[in-house]
């Protein structure tokens, strides 16, 4: 005698297969369908699986497309959001430069201190070296957070300096960078301007004779040649009234410009070519170190101006 319920001793309780073959089943109770039926029904089967694929697709376009988490790969939202986060731990650092530099002023010792820039100059240098030469093999993007506490270091040390020799020039020079920036990327946005051959060409060989001639002027001022005279050294010296820093200061601006022109061109580049996520990082250091050189070189136009008046 059964144990169980005798409620479930009903074959459609048990095997499936003797769901056909019991006594009072589909097929005994003429529920089979006829072969034309099961052809309609395979026919209704068929149209809605088509449909659910239909569906499926239409559901992955309107998807939002991969990301960088998702391909593994180098997109422009990545490296931007990676710039931004680079520019964040810059601002934090450059606040404990600016504070660190103002700390011993007082109306006994008027003297802003050059330590924190000096540090933060020459650590970002080694560090930018480091990451331009070791990133060939293995980006690192410890290393670029380095470079960037360093520059943010050297960035507010050198701001509160100028600052407390000429008041609101960190907020002129901060400014002008925006709107050089915000005009550069506009008009690259739009196709208006491009990196050519003929153009890099020219740029590279301006950036040499920038190069080579920044190195004597700090050699001169170094050794206090008298022509090197001014807090400029030769950038002080006057030409037909107009002084040096101020026409080289506004090719260097100039030349700044296009090397962001350069920096969004190779980020595209990159990421048409398929490159690894990891170089998002490279690009951001990259758009990080020509925006501070702009950023530098502004200040010293105003300051050059603001000493001439």
């Amino acid at each position: 005698m059964a144990l169980n319920n005798p409620a479930f001793s009903n074959p459609a309780f048990q095997d499936p297969k003797a769901v056909q073959t019991y006594p009072g089943g589909r097929q005994a109770a003429g529920l089979t369908p006829p072969p034309a039926a099961q052809a309609q029904y395979g026919a209704a089967q068929h149209a809605g699986t088509d449909a659910a694929a239909q569906a499926h697709l239409e559901g992955m376009y309107a998807a939002p497309s991969a990301g960088a988490v998702e391909t593994d790969r180098m997109t422009v939202e990545d490296t931007v959001w990676k710039t931004v986060g680079l520019f964040a731990i810059l601002l934090v650092t450059a606040a404990v430069g600016w504070v660190w530099t103002m700390a011993g002023v007082t109306p006994a010792n008027p003297n802003p201190s050059i330590l924190p820039w000096i540090i933060g100059g020459l650590g970002g240098f080694v560090l930018s070296l480091v990451v331009i030469f070791t990133s060939r093999k293995k980006v690192r993007p410890a290393l670029i957070f380095a470079y960037a506490a360093f520059e943010g270091l050297f960035v507010g040390g050198i701001s509160a300096f100028f600052e407390f020799i000429w008041p609101g020039i960190v907020m002129q020079a901060t400014l002008a960078t925006f709107a050089v920036v915000g005009v550069t990327l506009a008009l690259f946005a739009s196709g208006k301007v491009r990196a050519s051959k003929k153009a890099t060409k020219v740029f590279m060989i301006a950036m040499l004779g920038y190069l080579v001639f920044s190195l004597i002027n700090v050699g001169l001022m170094l050794f206090n040649v008298p022509v090197a005279g001014g807090a400029f050294g030769l950038l002080s010296q006057q030409v037909f009234g107009i002084p040096l820093g101020l026409i080289i200061g506004v090719l260097v601006v100039i030349m700044a410009a296009y090397s962001l022109v350069l920096d969004f061109d190779q980020i595209q580049q990159g990421v048409r070519n398929g490159a690894p996520r990891p170089y998002a990082w490279v690009g951001a250091f990259g758009i990080m170190v020509t925006v501070v050189w702009l950023y530098i070189e502004i200040l010293r136009i105003l300051a050059i101006l603001r000493g001439s008046e």
